[in-house]
């Protein structure tokens, strides 16, 4: 395997795997640059926390402040919930107007009678997918 590296301050920053089949190499490469691409802090009693990506549950919108959901703890997070759907990329999902999951912390669903589909993380954490999110939602998950 051979690995370049090309400097180019006018570039946009991408990372280019070119591979024959996919290993678990590449996608540890890939799992890397996400984790390091997106770099967040979260506030807690006037600490300064650096989160990365992989260890967030979700991230909900509470009253006017957005918060990351870290394991059983609550960080408040000084950006706007369009921000962070656009910086954390394609390992969250948008499953309300005011929560993005992270597809990896997602347990289980369950689907209701009424129609309603809801979302057990593995750290307890229940939310519900909206009408509106509930197409993305299911073929994001591969859910028929």
């Amino acid at each position: 395997m051979r690995c370049e590296i090309i400097v180019d301050p006018a570039a946009e920053e991408r990372v280019v795997v070119h591979t024959r089949q996919e290993s678990n190499l590449t996608r540890a490469i890939c799992r890397l640059v996400e984790e390091h691409a997106a770099r967040l802090v979260g506030y807690r009693n006037g600490e300064i926390v650096p989160l990365t990506p992989a260890e967030i549950t979700c991230v909900m919108v509470e009253g006017d402040k957005v918060y990351a959901l870290c394991g059983k703890e609550k960080l408040q997070v000084k950006r706007r919930l369009y921000v962070l759907e656009e910086m954390l990329g394609d390992g969250f999902v948008k499953i309300n107007q005011s929560c993005l999951a992270n597809m990896n912390k997602v347990e289980r669903f369950d689907a209701s009678v009424s129609g309603t589909l809801k979302v057990k993380f593995k750290n307890g954490y229940v939310d519900y997918v909206s009408r509106r999110q509930m197409k993305q939602v299911k073929e994001r998950f591969g859910i028929k």
